[in-house]
């Protein structure tokens, strides 16, 4: 366990997002790209999914939190965030690691945009077909 004014870092993706976590321990203050969360994701939906890791190990007001994200979309992003506070929390306190992968935030999702084929308008969809 690393002493208590050192900041863990981790790295945490999805889709096309990146973002770099420090984790201190604090009063609970969570900065997004020197933005507060609420400010950075409106919606409620997208701060709840950046939060979990933190309420899957029951240390909501314990650390302070500055992320850099940047790629992808607001639900990317949200992602990648909580990829990284799971990782940090990780590094911060092994024991943590059996809850924090029970509840899947250790995974990486794997999940990306299929590619463009030849021959075809989109990744999958068809040119439309005419007999003459």
């Amino acid at each position: 366990m690393p002493d208590t004014n050192d900041a863990v870092r981790a790295t945490g993706r999805r889709k096309e997002a990146s973002a770099s976590v420090w984790l201190r321990p604090g009063q609970g203050k969570v900065t997004i790209n020197g933005r507060d969360i609420e400010d950075y994701f409106p919606r409620e939906v997208h701060r709840i999914s950046v939060r979990q890791p933190l309420v899957a190990v029951e240390k909501v007001g314990d650390f302070d939190i500055k992320a850099s994200v940047k790629g992808g979309g607001e639900t990317g992003q949200a992602g990648a965030i909580r990829h990284g506070i799971a990782r940090a929390l990780v590094e911060f306190d092994p024991d943590m690691r059996p809850v924090v992968k029970k509840a899947g935030f250790l995974t990486r999702d794997a999940r990306c945009k299929e590619r463009k084929k030849y021959g075809q308008p989109g990744a999958r969809k068809r040119f439309q077909y005419s007999k003459r």
